[in-house]
């Protein structure tokens, strides 16, 4: 069996921690260097639910896509739920790793896995200076609610669902997607000349002006997800990825996917009525 040391190795080849933002926490959280490795679960979030069940599991690592402390901290107590989670994962020896945004911009990385659970043919990334993001074709021209469609029914579903701005109409033939928030990218998607945008947690504003911001190749559609539900497809890459690398090293592991439904929303209810 590897020690852990030598699975942290070859995820982070996968995933350089040195690609990942300055702000960002990337890397082992908890976990002895030295400790065997013979059952991995990856997950988005390291919340208690996620612990719990790496714990019942028999993990000995537990990789998630989004950090514990990203802000840092003074204490790892147990009376906050961080603190437990920390607590409850040294207990059972299960090592914590993490990898954000150095995965987001991977070869192949967070938006490939997104791209390739809604069956999208990658041309190239959305923005080529970090690799972020990706631009993809469809294999044939959809409307932009048969595109949300797709979305709804190869992603994992939550409470939210997918939401739309856009003429349903509207032919989409090219697309950006970008796993988790991307309205930062607005920029990028207008001069990549796509028809639609699916990421998440679009706000009000941004995505108002970019409905109105009509571009020489039209107007864009925009396909909000739930935030959770766009990176979930990494998991199922990821979880590849380290199988492949076992398979070569002849590492035995068992590599698993949580398939708990972490998005923070639990239920959705529609408004009947108009602003009084």
């Amino acid at each position: 069996m590897p020690r852990l040391s030598e699975v942290i190795a070859a995820l982070d080849a996968l995933w350089p921690p040195q690609r990942a933002e300055q702000w960002d926490a990337v890397g082992t959280v908890c976990g002895d260097p030295d400790a065997e490795v013979t059952r991995v679960l990856f997950a988005v979030d390291p919340v208690q639910e996620i612990a719990d069940e790496a714990i019942a599991l028999g993990a000995d690592l537990l990789v998630t896509h989004h950090p514990l402390y990203l802000r840092g901290t003074t204490t790892v107590a147990a009376g906050h739920f961080k603190g437990r989670v920390v607590h409850d994962l040294i207990k059972h020896d299960v090592a914590l790793h993490v990898a954000h945004t150095n995965a987001d911009t991977a070869e192949p990385g967070v938006s490939d896995a997104l791209a390739g659970a809604l069956d999208l043919r990658v041309t190239g990334p959305l923005v080529p200076e970090n690799n972020l993001g990706r631009i993809c074709e469809l294999d044939h021209p959809e409307t932009l609610a048969e595109f949300a469609a797709r979305a709804a029914k190869r992603l994992p579903a939550t409470a939210q669902g997918i939401r739309v701005a856009g003429d349903p109409g509207m032919t989409v033939r090219r697309v950006a997607v970008s796993g988790g928030s991307g309205d930062s990218l607005f920029d990028a998607v207008r001069a990549a000349g796509v028809d639609a945008f699916l990421t998440a947690d679009l706000r009000h504003h941004p995505a108002s002006e970019a409905t109105q911001h009509v571009t020489s190749s039209g107007p864009l559609g925009l396909v909000d997800a739930a935030h959770w539900a766009t990176e979930w497809p990494w998991c199922e890459q990821a979880a590849a990825q380290l199988d492949a690398i076992s398979d070569r090293h002849g590492w035995d592991l068992r590599v698993h996917v949580s398939k708990t439904v972490t998005d923070p929303w639990s239920s959705h209810h529609t408004s009947p009525g108009a602003p009084n």
